[in-house]
């Protein structure tokens, strides 16, 4: 179902400091999807994500649901598409891959909104949510997100009618090619060292051999653990999902799942947790399940880490132009995103690439 409204649903307050909800906008569009809702609702910000703002809505009967938006200011051309992304959480719905239940998309103009079934369960996200399991349950979850990622990629595209979500072009240099613009949109400085390495990295792709889902942006923070069982009840944020390379979520995952000592974003170090396995173990589980060729795999994580260096650049740049898009945990400097451009260097070298 698509909602049309000109009314701002949830906006800044007046001092910017926080979010105000349409209190009857909102029971008047949940009564319009036939669903339960006691007046008055109020809206919390969650997650610590520094993208798209995520929010809990909770009624007075403590029902809760989810609300996503694109952040606030400017945004980059094709970025933070929540329409796109409740379309492929919707598609995936009737699948084995784990997703909350899309319940409608309201466009407020040129903005969506979208409203989802909130999940109960564990967001991984920070070092007081890590310690809540214990490591036999770190290792379990770990291994889960694991084989969940190998049911992403095993999604039957034409069945689910994702055929044509994204180009069946290779897909690694579409990758180089739009983190390149997204790079020259929101650096705040020149950085010779990117540059060099977007220039390696363009002259040692390889070969594709499969077309699969890509999630494009898996790691632990973007799913949400059953804690009775420490297996996977939700993957979340799908804005970056597009059609490619499977391995490259792999590089992704890797990219996120840093070593003690290695620089990182704010709040991976969770990964080096006893119990949580190390980056081979991650890698081993997944080849096994799957049966794909680890050749190419340094690349990719060299490319994951170039990749999570310009995110990082973006969410800088953002909150540099709207201190509403700062999250909990912080904003990444530039001198994390150098680090991330020396670690993915290192990788790359050790690669042979």
């Amino acid at each position: 179902m698509q909602h049309n409204s000109g009314t701002a649903l949830i906006r800044p307050t007046e001092d910017s400091s926080a979010f105000d909800i349409d209190d009857a906008e909102i029971t008047a569009w949940l009564s319009a999807l036939d669903i339960a809702c006691t007046s008055p609702v109020q809206a919390a910000r969650i997650g610590i994500g520094q993208s798209n703002l995520t929010f809990l809505l909770t009624d007075a009967d403590e029902r809760r649901w989810i609300l996503r938006r694109p952040p606030l200011g400017h945004l980059l051309a094709s970025a933070h598409d929540v329409a796109r992304e409740a379309r492929i959480v919707s598609a995936l719905e009737p699948t084995n891959v784990p997703v909350p239940r899309i319940l409608d998309v309201r466009h407020e103009g040129e903005t969506a909104l979208v409203l989802m079934e909130y999940v109960d369960g564990l967001v991984v996200d920070r070092m007081d949510s890590a310690v809540q399991l214990t490591a036999e349950q770190r290792r379990t979850t770990a291994i889960a997100l694991v084989r969940t990622l190998a049911r992403i990629h095993a999604v039957d595209l034409a069945a689910t009618g994702l055929i044509d979500l994204a180009s069946h072009k290779p897909y690694a240099r579409r990758q180089l090619k739009r983190w390149s613009d997204q790079w020259k949109r929101s650096k705040t400085r020149q950085l010779p060292p990117l540059d060099r390495l977007t220039e390696r990295l363009l002259a040692a792709v390889p070969e594709q051999r499969e077309l699969t889902l890509v999630h494009g942006d898996f790691n632990l923070r973007n799913v949400i653990v059953a804690p009775a069982t420490s297996d996977i009840a939700a993957v979340l944020d799908w804005e970056l999902c597009t059609l490619g390379d499977p391995l490259a979520d792999i590089g992704s995952l890797l990219a996120y799942w840093p070593t003690v000592g290695e620089p990182t974003i704010a709040g991976l170090e969770i990964c080096t947790l006893p119990g949580f396995p190390v980056r081979e173990e991650l890698i081993e589980e997944y080849l096994t399940i799957t049966g794909r060729d680890r050749r190419a795999l340094g690349f990719w994580h060299a490319l994951g880490l170039w990749k999570l260096a310009i995110i990082a650049e973006g969410v800088f740049r953002r909150a540099l132009d709207d201190p509403r898009n700062r999250a909990a945990a912080g904003t990444p400097t530039r001198e994390l995103v150098e680090g991330l451009i020396d670690t993915a260097d290192r990788v790359a070298t050790e690669a042979g690439l």
